[in-house]
């Protein structure tokens, strides 16, 4: 890992520059080219690895908040270069940033706290994620960055996609399309090693099966969903499109920030209570950043950056898509605040309502940084009122998990060991099918 600096994250041309040195130098393995256009004109780039016909995909980038896929993305490419014992039965394919638009806005490539991430804070409205879209929009409207990605899919038909994330401040864990018999104790195994705590009761899985600690299988279509609020179709997803091929996919989350709060399997004492007063939090910040948008004299300008195009602003003013994400942020905040004052699951434990904490502490910190930099940028006299409330509200999330730092080599490390591991056994499953 003596390509990583300790905080350095790579930028998107970085990333292509990497992997355009890898294929020159080894071009009879390795083959770089472009594969589609974003919305705003900017490439995204595949590299490919060995010639079997079995294939991964792994695609880094999709959520531009979440920068650690990228140079996973190229970690791996070198190890399957250096060893054929990898690639003997199978083609590594690397989607190496599946958003360069959203990459572009978000500027956090040496995080040195939790509040200098949020300063420079983008992750896109959800219709405008590019494994999300197709969940949420119907085909025609879709993006171009999903409809590259579903082509891809259609093209390699891969027998395991993995979709590389991560989280700002929490610990790891796994969403599985289909499970992967096997995969839990090597995973918990690489995070022990690494000390990267396993988030057992994420929020973004709750009520899921699980296989073993961290690791979540997706439920069947028609499942009762924890969080009524958040009506979703994930088989509609990038995720769910390898399933046409006989594939799966695996979703591999890592932190930046690490809390030990969030892999205590306890039984809470009142989960009750402690999700009513989220509830009552989330509902009093959104309303403190509902409050400066009312005022700013950005809102006049606010209805025209809705969408990409029309309107009074043509073309598209450069801040709309940071104006989107944050209403559309907000408008998460009702329903969710409803849905956290139902009874929880009877069997809730500490990491259940700790991500839910966590959970309800983020709609309203990146609702308010994207604001706050729109407001900065106007030169808005609203801007330090809530350049206060960003400023408290990162100190009070880092110290009330106890915040501390993963190396970026341990996040790619343990990152990279997953999708290996994946690959292994959802290659010996297929095969035993």
């Amino acid at each position: 890992m003596s390509h990583l600096t300790e905080q350095h994250y790579p930028s998107v041309n970085e990333l292509v520059l990497s992997a355009r040195v890898l294929a020159a130098e080894q071009p009879w393995l390795c083959r770089l080219r472009r594969v589609g256009t974003s919305r705003a004109g900017r490439p995204l780039h595949l590299l490919s690895v060995g010639h079997a016909t079995r294939a991964v995909l792994v695609v880094a980038g999709a959520h531009s908040n979440e920068p650690v896929g990228g140079p996973t993305a190229l970690h791996l490419a070198r190890q399957v270069a250096a060893d054929p014992r990898l690639r003997t039965h199978t083609s590594w394919h690397f989607l190496l940033c599946a958003d360069p638009d959203g990459a572009s806005l978000h500027r956090s490539r040496t995080p040195a706290s939790l509040l200098d991430y949020h300063r420079h804070f983008f992750r896109p409205a959800g219709p405008e994620q590019p494994e999300w879209a197709p969940s949420v929009l119907p085909p025609d409207q879709l993006p171009p960055e999903a409809r590259t990605l579903l082509r891809l899919i259609d093209e390699l038909q891969p027998y395991l996609q993995v979709s590389l994330h991560g989280t700002d401040l929490g610990g790891t864990w796994v969403q599985l399309t289909r499970e992967i018999p096997g995969l839990a104790e090597p995973f918990a195994k690489s995070a022990a090693q690494l000390h990267i705590p396993i988030e057992t009761g994420t929020s973004d899985a709750a009520g899921w099966p699980v296989t073993g600690p961290g690791v979540h299988v997706m439920p069947q279509p028609g499942s009762d969903v924890p969080f009524p609020s958040l009506p979703e179709d994930v088989t509609r997803s990038t995720w769910y499109h390898a399933h046409r091929y006989g594939g799966l996919t695996a979703i591999v989350e890592v932190p930046m920030w690490a809390s030990d709060l969030v892999d205590d399997t306890h039984a809470h004492p009142d989960p009750g209570a402690a999700l009513q007063h989220v509830s009552r939090r989330l509902r009093a910040q959104a309303a403190q950043v509902e409050q400066v948008l009312s005022r700013a004299r950005t809102a006049e300008r606010y209805a025209a950056a809705q969408t990409d195009a029309g309107g009074p602003l043509e073309p598209p003013h450069p801040l709309a898509p940071l104006l989107r994400a944050t209403r559309w942020a907000l408008d998460l905040v009702p329903g969710l605040a409803d849905d956290w004052l139902l009874p929880p699951p009877a069997d809730a434990t500490m990491t259940y309502v700790s991500s839910i904490d966590a959970f309800g502490r983020r709609l309203p910190l990146r609702a308010a940084a994207m604001l706050l930099r729109v407001l900065k940028a106007a030169g808005d006299p609203t801007a330090p009122e809530l350049d206060r409330l960003v400023t408290r509200w990162c100190e009070e999330f880092a110290t009330a998990f106890r915040a501390r730092w993963v190396p970026l080599e341990h996040q790619v490390e343990h990152q990279a060991r997953t999708v290996l591991t994946a690959a292994q056994y959802a290659r010996v499953a297929a095969d035993a099918a």
